[in-house]
């Protein structure tokens, strides 16, 4: 691709497109703290929770970053795991799940609505030719 066929397919992109970019950005800089501190936390003899958590922040920025809807699979499993995790943990004492669930919450919502914008990237004839 040439340099001025880059500029036309960066100019083609949306707000949807800079959003969901966005949305991958904090997933990043989430993900790798609670990852890093899972592994360390493992060390210690700790939940394997995190490290599973932080994974599944990761590759699902990886994936929103492509454009693919699996995306949006991963992390519903992230959230599932989240939970019965949360549950496992705490029981059901309410507040004991708010800062457990809140915010996982919020990007399982945000994830949720950058499917219209995933659904359009991946039907794009840019991301067939690969």
């Amino acid at each position: 691709m040439s340099s001025l066929q880059a500029a036309s397919v960066t100019r083609k992109r949306g707000a949807g497109y800079w959003a969901v970019a966005l949305l991958a950005l904090v997933l990043v800089l989430f993900g790798l703290p609670i990852f890093g501190g899972g592994a360390y936390l493992i060390l210690l003899g700790g939940s394997w929770y995190y490290v599973f958590a932080g994974l599944g922040l990761l590759v699902t920025a990886l994936l929103l970053l492509r454009g693919s809807l699996a995306a949006v699979s991963v992390y519903l499993l992230t959230y599932i795991g989240t939970v019965i995790w949360a549950f496992w943990e705490v029981g059901l004492d309410w507040w004991a799940q708010v800062p457990r669930l809140v915010a996982p919450t919020i990007i399982l919502l945000l994830v949720l609505l950058s499917m219209p914008v995933l659904s359009r990237l991946s039907r794009s004839p840019r991301r067939r030719r690969r």
